[in-house]
């Protein structure tokens, strides 16, 4: 069957399973709403907890940032992963034993002082359309190349989607769509994987296949991998090629940025005893492992297939680059949607790849009046910016190694399909989880929790489902002009949510100490320096007369990455609101009281503690 039609049967069947899934499990109350009336078994929150988390950037950008980073992209798993051990240590139990429905009503009411409580949500809404944008663009890049409409249309589409099962179901029908989404991901992720490993290296485990040897020789799959890129001119792909400060720094700040996570943590608040929450992020964590050991292989083994496509005899022959006349079919596919370009330099016919950008930013198709790409007359694509001054002739979109990873191995058109309907579900299930936590700061802790306290449950209900609508909008704006590859923004969001939100969570359950003065200064000096820095090394603006190349090493401070930054941003929040807090006077005695009620255990015959 023709791909684009199995495409569109498979992503239809599982759009329509949400969709049924969102009716049948409508919200009919604001605790419906908000934590799914506080019912969800442990395992199936733990599973949607996976879905929640394992966003576009887990799916789709990961293993493209492993592909191309090798080593160095370590500090994703070890970070993403990690920060999970402390939500579940340190936070989930805790929250779920106050039992609200929001982060910052917690913090509102732990620092009692609603002035606390909007800064929360400032928090909360920067760094959560900070990572939605992540999402969306993950739904336009699957859209664009497999369903065969523009970027745009696809974000279109994503955001239909998500806006009627969001706002229909609140986070009850979010859960249990979850749950589905994340048998369509994870299904999606490893077959390829299997596939793949099968065929490289024998090793039906793509865990193992990893470090196996390659099919028919005796070279280790890593090794032959090293002596590739070293021969193109690259660094070896098992190398430490970052400084260590800021591997640290940013395994560190994904970390605590993901024990932050606004819309992670709520998840924690929908199972019924305090004892589930930690149940949940043991059995989160088991779901996750399966993507996540799985990553490393399919980002190695995509760019293995990659590079041996291109460059398929020597490096210093004349003839070991692929002639472009003759390349394969999935090349023709991606480059319809400019995640994929080549621009002959040297006019041999040949796609040099090497060290370098092959375009100053990314590559964008002349079109003609019914917006089909220009062809030029070698065949190639005709493209509006020049090319940059290094040998490097492709282009390659990080973004879409995972999705193109079946085509180049020649896999059946269903796998491809499926994969496409996993990147989508990721996608979706975050950008869901994402919006209902923006719009519950919106409805429940500004609109009922300030501005508006005696507003009934439906009226609080309306709001929230309009706040989402707004969301959806705000999210597809940026959806459609987004600041870097997907897995790069998420880290970034993650950075947000360690500089502001952790630190007041963290002092919040184990200083009684820290009083509202304190951490309202802690959540902003952290959160505006660490936007001060993402944003001046970013590129995205400049003080006047400097000349400062965006995103460069050489102007890092301390070679701190801006995706690393969000270590520094949450040192400093503990730092300021540890010493004001000193300088000023205690909480008031109820709240002391409060913070211990939070984090002792309950006595023995009170173990049944639904709250």
């Amino acid at each position: 069957m023709d791909l684009q039609i199995l495409t569109y049967i498979i992503v239809g069947l599982t759009f329509a399973i949400y969709i049924g899934i969102a009716i049948w499990s409508r919200a009919r109350s604001t605790g419906d709403f908000y934590v799914a009336g506080k019912g969800v078994n442990p395992i199936a929150n733990g599973m949607a907890t996976a879905a929640d988390w394992m966003s576009a950037a887990s799916f789709i950008s990961m293993a493209g940032l492993i592909a191309f980073k090798g080593y160095d992209a370590s500090v994703y798993l070890m970070g993403w992963t990690g920060g999970y051990v402390l939500l579940a240590m340190l936070l989930a139990p805790y929250l779920r034993k106050y039992g609200k429905f929001t982060v910052p009503e917690f913090i509102g009411d732990r620092y009692y002082s609603k002035t606390a409580r909007i800064v929360a949500v400032i928090c909360l809404i920067v760094a959560s359309l900070t990572y939605v944008i992540g999402q969306m663009k993950g739904i336009g890049v699957a859209f664009s190349r497999f369903l065969d409409t523009p970027y745009d249309v696809g974000l279109y589409i994503g955001m239909g989607i998500v806006f009627f099962y969001a706002v229909l179901g609140g986070m009850k029908g979010i859960t249990y769509t979850q749950i589905a989404q994340y048998v369509v991901l994870i299904f999606a992720y490893t077959v390829p994987a299997i596939f793949i490993s099968l065929h490289l290296t024998g090793d039906a485990l793509p865990q193992t296949g990893l470090g196996g040897t390659l099919t028919g020789t005796d070279s280790f799959l890593l090794d032959k991998l090293d002596k590739i890129l070293v021969d193109l001119g690259f660094n070896p792909y098992t190398a430490q090629k970052g400084g260590t400060l800021n591997i640290f720094l940013l395994t560190l700040s994904l970390m605590i940025g993901t024990a932050g996570l606004p819309h992670v943590i709520t998840r924690f608040f929908t199972v019924p005893r305090v004892k589930d929450a930690r149940s949940s992020a043991g059995w989160a964590l088991v779901f996750i492992a399966i993507l996540y050991t799985t990553a490393p292989a399919v980002g190695a083994m995509a760019f293995y297939n990659l590079a041996k496509t291109v460059q398929p005899g020597p490096v210093n022959a004349p003839d070991g680059a692929l002639l472009y006349e003759q390349r394969p079919q999935w090349f023709k596919n991606w480059e319809t949607t400019g995640l994929l370009a080549w621009r002959d330099k040297n006019g041999d016919g040949r796609i040099q790849y090497a060290p370098g950008k092959a375009f100053a930013g990314k590559p964008k198709v002349k079109t003609d009046a019914s917006g089909k790409p220009v062809i030029g007359d070698n065949g190639a694509p005709v493209y509006l910016n020049p090319p940059a001054e290094s040998k490097n002739e492709l282009y390659v979109d990080r973004d879409i190694m995972v999705l193109a990873n079946p085509e180049i191995a020649n896999l059946p058109n269903w796998v491809i399909a499926l994969v496409v309907a996993g990147g989508l579900a990721a996608a979706l299930s975050t950008a869901a989880g994402l919006l209902l936590a923006i719009a519950a700061a919106i409805s429940h802790d500004m609109l009922k929790g300030i501005f508006a306290p005696g507003i009934s449950e439906k009226t609080e209900l309306l709001a929230s489902r309009f706040a989402m609508g707004g969301a959806v909008l705000l999210a597809g704006y940026f959806g459609l002009n987004p600041p870097g590859f997907a897995a790069q923004v998420v880290a970034l969001a993650f950075g947000l949510a360690a500089s502001s939100l952790f630190p007041a969570i963290m002092m919040g359950i184990f200083n009684k100490r820290i009083n509202r003065t304190g951490a309202i200064l802690g959540m902003l000096s952290g959160l505006t320096i660490t936007l001060i820095y993402i944003f001046w090394y970013k590129g995205w603006f400049f003080l006047p007369g400097t000349n400062m190349a965006p995103n460069s090493p050489d102007h890092w401070f301390l070679g701190i990455s801006p995706e690393a930054f969000g270590a520094v941003g949450a040192a400093v929040n503990f730092a300021v609101a540890w010493f004001v807090s000193r300088a000023t006077a205690e909480p008031p005695e109820h709240i002391q009281h409060l913070v211990e009620h939070i984090r002792v255990p309950q006595a023995a015959g009170e173990t049944g503690n639904k709250l």
